[in-house]
């Protein structure tokens, strides 16, 4: 967003601008004496990373601020889950089997998007890890329902280029996870899990923490595939255990399908209230 208010002293970009049409000298070639601010070496150095780190809180916050994103509905889930057209593709019987959550993701997607049209598109907005799999479907189902979504990509070495689907304006890029997955909550109404591989699972049991220790206000949080994640975590072994507390076990639940999870969403209790007690503390 354009800034015109008037100021008093000259604008950076007029500066970077002039700095390119000085003489081509010993001196102006040096590395010292580029402006701070438009010098990527000086900007990557060890010591700037508390500076890098509050460019990425600030870049995406200020952009979703202006574009008046006022909260989010998460999508979390694996990379490596098919759409159903591409599942004979898939590497394993079971991960083309979690196919079918690919169109259910698209699906609760697009129903959450059509709901947030009557407010312009600024509460509610679908956001996702911006890559392919569960997080395609998820960027996917908000632009057929002709509204935006936001993509927080991560560069790895693989699986980081945006998926086609996430509104540009709002298709960022991380190279620090803890900042990534501040954004992810900071203005979450709902969390909603697909079945996937470590990054989910962290990201899953990050959001379950934080609710749990009152950090951050309860929301739904989702897990589509009872039958996936009952065979991956024993959840019943963590409460028997006394790790966690019989009451933590309903911090989160188990659908199935879009309509299901909608109407967990519509009817979650404690929805935006923070934990006062926690329970066998």
């Amino acid at each position: 967003m354009t800034d015109d208010r008037n100021r008093p002293f000259r604008d950076a970009h007029q500066d970077i601008e002039t700095t390119q049409e000085i003489p081509d000298t010993q001196q102006t070639r040096a590395s010292a004496y580029r402006l701070a601010f438009n010098d990527p070496d000086f900007l990557c150095r060890d010591e700037l990373r508390p500076v890098r780190l509050q460019l990425e809180l600030l870049k995406p916050e200020m952009l979703m601020s202006e574009l008046g994103v006022d909260s989010t509905i998460v999508l979390f889930g694996g990379a490596r889950i098919p759409s159903p057209e591409n599942q004979t593709t898939a590497r394993t019987k079971t991960l083309a089997d979690l196919s079918r959550y690919y169109e259910e993701a698209r699906s609760f997607s697009r129903i959450m998007t059509e709901r947030s049209k009557s407010n312009g598109h600024r509460t509610d907005v679908i956001v996702t890890g911006g890559g392919p799999g569960v997080m395609e479907a998820g960027n996917r189902g908000a632009s057929e329902a002709g509204g935006v979504s936001v993509g927080l990509n991560i560069v790895l070495p693989h699986e980081q280029a945006p998926n086609e689907f996430v509104t540009p304006e709002l298709c960022f890029n991380f190279h620090y996870f803890g900042i990534r997955k501040m954004h992810f909550l900071m203005r979450a109404r709902a969390v909603v899990v697909f079945p996937g591989g470590f990054g989910t699972l962290d990201e899953l049991f990050e959001t379950l923490t934080l609710v749990q220790t009152g950090r951050m206000e309860q929301v739904p949080i989702l897990l589509f595939g009872k039958d996936f994640w009952q065979s991956i975590v024993n959840w019943d072994a963590l409460s028997d255990a006394g790790t966690i507390s019989e009451e933590d076990l309903s911090l989160f639940r188990f659908v199935e399908t879009a309509d299901e999870a909608v109407h967990e969403i519509d009817n979650w209790a404690n929805a935006g209230e923070k934990r006062g007690h926690i329970p066998g503390r």
